[in-house]
Formats: structure tokens, C-alpha cells, sequence
């Protein structure tokens, strides 16, 4: 019996976040939705729930972490997924806030994911972006591997 998985995106700027979350789904069979079109019940349903987002200002979209702050407690595997134009900080991840609030609505966080993206962020457009070309096929690849482990 085939995995049920759902992924929770949200991605504005660029498209490189649904690249990503897209990538992801074609390794676990599964489907890409944005916050409002995701289903609670269809959620607690999956064995297993990947959140993810562009950064903004050191944080994941508020859209997402509104919606998972609006979740019912709930069981079930989940992982938490970003993409940035700047690298992320050791002792800070992107992912930890909301990893942790997942975990507080009853989830265990399996694994998070993080790769560099395009990004026009104000001083960075001056100079037409950093990270053009991002996320590459290394980055896609390393996505696939990512969700193969998690799928396993």
C-alpha cells in the first residue's frame, strides 16, 4: 500500500519553493497544496505532512505558520522544508520555530530540508538578485534524496 503524503507550500516570489515542493511530491506520490486549500482532515489522514515556505525576513511565510498555529492537534509524521536566498544560520534554522510548533500540535517532525534560492529581497535587487540560477539541478537532486529517505 502506497504512502499517503501531503505537502502544505507556499511560495510567492519566484516559484522556487513549489519547485522544490514539487520535486518532493513526484518522489511520495504526493499532493501540493497552498494553506487555503488545504484540508485538516485530509492532513490527519496522511502519514506524512511536509510544510514549507520562502524566507522572509529570517522567518517561514506567515501564511504558513498561521495555518499551522489554526491546526488541530493532531498524530502523524511532518517535515518542514525552506528555500533562501541567504544561507541559513547554524544555531538558528529556518525550520525550528515552526518544526517545534508542529511538534506542539502532536506531529513527529521527521527531518527538514533547506536549500538557497533566487531571491529579489531589496538590497538584492539592486544587483538584479542573488542566487539566480537557484535552486539547481544539485539542489532539486538533493530534494528528491531528501524525500526519498523520508518515503522509506
Amino acid at each position: 500500500m502506497r504512502m499517503k503524503a501531503v505537502i502544505v507550500c507556499v511560495s510567492v516570489s519566484h516559484g522556487n519553493t513549489r519547485r522544490v515542493a514539487d520535486t518532493m511530491a513526484r518522489v511520495l506520490g504526493a499532493k501540493v497544496v497552498t494553506p487555503e486549500q488545504a484540508d485538516p482532515a485530509e492532513l490527519a489522514d496522511a502519514d506524512l505532512v511536509g510544510f514549507g515556505s520562502g524566507i522572509f525576513y529570517g522567518r517561514l511565510h506567515p501564511h504558513l505558520t498561521d495555518f499551522v498555529k489554526a491546526l488541530p492537534a493532531m498524530k502523524g509524521r511532518a517535515f518542514v522544508f525552506a528555500t533562501s536566498g541567504l544561507p541559513e544560520r547554524r544555531r538558528a534554522p529556518f525550520t525550528r520555530p515552526l518544526a517545534q510548533l508542529l511538534e506542539g500540535k502532536g506531529f513527529e517532525v521527521a527531518e527538514n530540508f533547506t536549500c538557497r534560492a533566487f531571491d529579489t529581497w531589496t538590497p538584492f535587487k539592486l544587483v538584479g538578485g542573488i542566487n539566480k540560477h537557484r535552486p539547481n539541478a544539485d539542489d532539486l537532486s538533493a530534494a528528491r534524496a531528501f524525500a526519498g529517505r523520508l518515503g522509506g
